[in-house]
């Protein structure tokens, strides 16, 4: 019934909402629906699974609208009041996504995408394989991608560094699975980082809406 260019153009208009507050959350989103969908490959998933990991990455902080400016933007370290304001945006996301019918079915993976493999993560504190794999993947690239990203009150890791810090985490934050297969792709992470950030400068214009990029340029490889 619905192709992906029309998922694409429905996502398009979710995370609008999204950008309009944060434009990093956006930029973010893009790249951790990129790797996702790439290890989603390497794990040799099937299509229709790469797809909707790839949708759910797309969408899996727009919880964020939810929270308040002053959390959303703050420079710092936050209170413990304000990050158990952030950490509300996966039941946030949920809540929006599985009231829209054709992708309600990503729903899981966006309330689960900080879940932690120990059992320690939020919000229902899942364990093990009890996460499903949609948002162990997307917990790894959601964290690799916030350490090789500059904001304004912390200095990005080396692509290096990140890895050192996957690997420490592993079997703890993380599933030991995912992180194997993503580290079975080090070789080409430099290159996979600069093609998505490529993608993302290839913008197209209107009169009364800010550059976007093409997206039929980024869409999933299925």
């Amino acid at each position: 019934m619905f192709d992906l260019i029309t998922i694409h153009q429905l996502i398009d208009s979710v995370i609008s909402i999204l950008d309009a507050r944060d434009p990093y959350t956006y930029e973010h989103s893009e790249r951790v629906a990129y790797f996702s969908e790439r290890i989603a490959i390497k794990m040799n998933l099937d299509s229709r699974s790469i797809a909707l990991i790839h949708f759910a990455a797309h969408l899996h902080d727009i919880g964020k609208v939810g929270v308040p400016d002053y959390v959303l933007n703050k420079q710092g370290k936050l209170t413990n009041e304000e990050y158990n304001l952030m950490k509300s945006h996966p039941r946030i996301g949920y809540n929006i996504v599985k009231n829209i019918e054709v992708i309600k079915e990503i729903s899981p993976l966006i309330l689960y995408h900080h879940e932690r493999w120990d059992g320690n993560g939020y919000p229902e504190g899942l364990k093990g394989n009890d996460i499903p794999l949609g948002a162990r993947i997307i917990a790894l690239v959601d964290s690799f991608d916030a350490m090789t990203s500059t904001r304004t009150y912390k200095n990005k890791m080396t692509v290096d560094e990140a890895f050192d810090e996957l690997q420490r985490v592993s079997g703890t934050q993380l599933s030991p699975e995912v992180v194997d297969c993503f580290f079975s792709m080090r070789d080409e992470v430099e290159n996979m980082l600069s093609d998505v950030n490529k993608k993302m400068n290839h913008y197209v214009f209107n009169d009364t809406e800010k550059a976007r990029f093409n997206r039929s340029q980024i869409l999933p490889v299925v």
